[in-house]
């Protein structure tokens, strides 16, 4: 095992009518106005949004909204959200939706402490000095932002998505109310099933040593996903298995998966960034349709490692050689993919990227030829090229 620093610093109130601890949490932070940040008009409909506002006036707390959030969230909001709070004199943010509200969340809080383009962080020309608080009501269990140190941005010009990651954006306090997520449409629920699968499994998949405990509780969430994620399919009401993966969700990308090991490949990740940033696809949908190709394209490299996650979390029977087997659970990961609906080749996700794009994804990925990713293959441009032509199905 390797030496590691594990910090969640961030308080945790799960379960039902949770959502009415706001105004509370918020004042405990010692804060006067907040800037209450969401997405679509759901959180509207739903009555959820009057719910929080009316506990931040129980509470005496002033605030200002910002709606308008978007799947893989824009930089044009973000400074939208910087404008805003600066002008208001905000000293939280809240942000009320799923892991695209909260990144942005983040974003605007590292923009309204920090001088400058808050862009220079994601395009990691400079470091945040600070952030300020920020605050999750979660209404979809996917990114896990609520309980990480990173976030991601898409900027407009040139479609670049990129990531980053800092303790200082950690949420104080994120509410987890299963009931939330009572209403998403399947595909959004299913998206992000493989989502919360897949920061545990770029984790899992390292090519460094491994604790015998991390890897137990990496597995143990892998299966409850898959159990849940496919209940689910057919009761979208039970409680649950609502609740089983949004703790998942939560415990998947604030650290705990990674301890003692490399910190995890995260190719996949990288890979799906360019797609969603050119195409604008969902994300865990994206996952899902790249992973396959990545996995065929580097087991070699590490087939003890896939040959445990075939046997010890897909139930597949050892073949005759690792390397058989982890081929063997590649197949039953992509069946599993399926059977939630979610795509396993760009066309099933409806994207055919021409000659051209797959090019320009590859240079986009490789940042201009100048990084490689991945930890279990070490993969240049041209190896990111060819994944993504294997993907095409």
């Amino acid at each position: 095992m390797l030496n590691f620093d594990y910090y969640t610093p961030t308080r945790v109130v799960f379960g039902r009518n949770t959502e009415a601890e706001t105004g509370k949490l918020i004042r405990e932070q010692k804060c006067q106005k907040v800037l209450v940040h969401y997405g679509s008009g759901s959180v509207v409909r739903s009555g959820l949004l009057e719910r929080i506002y009316a506990s931040l006036k129980a509470e005496g707390i002033q605030y200002v909204s910002l709606g308008g959030v978007v799947p893989n969230p824009r930089l044009s909001k973000v400074r939208e959200g910087i404008a805003l709070g600066q002008k208001e004199g905000v000293d939280f943010i809240l942000a009320v939706g799923g892991g695209s509200v909260i990144d942005s969340a983040k974003a605007i809080g590292y923009g309204m402490t920090n001088e400058g383009d808050v862009w220079d962080f994601y395009a990691k020309k400079r470091t945040a000095k600070a952030c300020l608080p920020v605050g999750a009501v979660l209404t979809i269990a996917a990114a896990g932002s609520e309980m990480s140190n990173s976030s991601v941005i898409t900027n407009e010009d040139g479609l670049i998505k990129r990531g980053y990651s800092s303790n200082y954006s950690r949420c104080r306090f994120a509410v987890l109310n299963p009931e939330l997520t009572y209403t998403l449409p399947d595909y959004q629920t299913q998206s992000g099933c493989v989502d919360i699968m897949m920061h545990t499994l770029e984790r899992y998949l390292n090519h460094g040593t491994n604790m015998e405990i991390t890897d137990g509780i990496s597995e143990a969430l892998l299966r409850t996903v898959i159990k849940n994620a496919q209940l689910l399919k057919k009761e979208p009401e039970n409680y649950e298995a609502r609740a089983e993966v949004m703790w998942a969700g939560s415990l998947s990308h604030n650290g705990l998966t990674g301890c003692g090991t490399d910190g995890g490949d995260f190719a996949s990740h990288q890979l799906e960034h360019e797609l969603s940033g050119m195409f604008d696809v969902t994300h865990g949908a994206g996952l899902s349709a790249v992973w396959g190709s990545w996995a065929r394209y580097v087991y070699k490299e590490r087939p003890d490692r896939f040959a445990n996650l075939a046997v010890r979390v897909l139930r597949v029977s050892k073949k005759d050689s690792e390397e058989a087997t982890a081929l063997a659970g590649i197949e039953a990961m992509e069946d599993f993919f399926r059977s939630i609906g979610m795509p396993v080749t760009l066309r099933e996700l409806k994207v055919e990227p021409t000659k051209e794009q797959i090019l320009k994804l590859a240079e986009k990925c490789s940042f201009g030829n100048t990084r490689t990713i991945g930890v279990v293959k070490k993969l240049g441009r041209e190896d990111m090229a060819a994944i993504y032509r294997m993907a095409k199905g």
